[in-house]
């Protein structure tokens, strides 16, 4: 794993979240210590995860709880099977975009940076003002959040953050349960469970944290991330606005305390930008600290879709 601030060289397929060397972050294709082929009977797709153990990764600045909780999660075996069901459910049966470990990692890695960059800017994490725990606490929340925010998907999309509620409840306390003792531990489950289903983009969040994880699961946008269903054949606006975003860069803003730069191939982006990122910013507990700024690369657009046929 790169050190922070450094790059790592991306992996042909897969996708990471990396700090870059200017304080921000781009969303690359490439990235993760080892990869193993999901493969489900009857299956019309195929797409890589990382292994059991050392695919999941943050960049923890020397937070023991967090390096303590990252490692609990690289060797969860029923976690990891809840991913793949996830995506099962997600990409093979509902053919829509991927929402297993890639996924996951991406978001966990997003949410962290957003939580860093309003900490920068003095912003108070809900655990410290409310509970008097620390920033630390604040970063455990968010990660573990990130991971367990779509397992509910194993059971169904519809409703899904209600799902993963049921499920996340006994795993994030099994997860914890080396790192704090109670009350604490308490503490911070009660705030993960509020990540989770406030990532809901209708529901309120009460928490920075939880709108760390918002925002950071609409992000995971960028180039070959969300064109599954487009590369499958599935033609709608959905699939064409996914296919027309290249990359997102998040960083410390001139006037606002994180910068999101979203670089689009086609205007067909703005669906994704308008529709989907922008009403989760907008019932988010941190809207008034994001700013976003979506552009066309280049002189021309690029023709996603040929012709169209109905």
């Amino acid at each position: 794993m790169a050190k922070d601030g450094e790059r790592e060289r991306p992996r042909q397929g897969r996708e990471v979240v990396l700090p870059a060397t200017n304080g921000s972050v781009d969303v690359l294709a490439g990235g993760g210590p080892e990869e193993q082929q999901l493969r489900v009977v009857g299956t019309a797709l195929r797409h890589q995860e990382p292994a059991l153990s050392g695919g999941f990764s943050v960049p923890t600045r020397h937070n023991q709880k967090l390096e303590g909780l990252l490692e609990r999660i690289r060797q969860d075996a029923e976690l990891h099977q809840l991913w793949r069901c996830a995506n099962v459910n997600a990409i093979d049966r509902s053919h829509i975009t991927d929402h297993g470990p890639v996924h996951i990692r991406i978001v966990a890695n997003i949410a962290l940076r957003l939580l860093r960059l309003l900490f920068d800017a003095g912003i108070e994490a809900g655990v410290v003002k409310d509970h008097g725990l620390h920033r630390t606490d604040a970063e455990v929340i968010v990660v573990l959040a990130a991971a367990l925010h779509d397992i509910g998907i194993s059971v169904h999309r519809h409703q899904h953050e209600r799902y993963s509620l049921v499920l996340a409840a006994p795993k994030a306390r099994d997860l914890l349960s080396t790192l704090y003792d109670e009350p604490e531990r308490t503490i911070i489950v009660s705030e993960v469970l509020h990540a989770i289903v406030a990532h809901d983009w209708e529901e309120t969040c009460l928490t920075i944290e939880a709108g760390c994880v918002k925002v950071a699961d609409a992000l995971d946008m960028s180039k070959g991330r969300s064109r599954i269903p487009f590369q499958a054949g599935k033609l709608d606006i959905h699939s064409v606005s996914a296919a027309a975003i290249d990359r997102v860069i998040i960083g410390k803003g001139p006037q606002k305390p994180i910068s999101i730069a979203i670089e689009m191939n086609n205007s067909a982006g703005i669906f994704q930008v308008d529709e989907l990122l922008k009403r989760k910013i907008d019932n988010s507990s941190i809207r008034d600290y994001v700013d976003v700024l979506a552009s066309i690369e280049g002189d021309s657009e690029t023709r996603i879709v040929p012709v169209y046929n109905h």
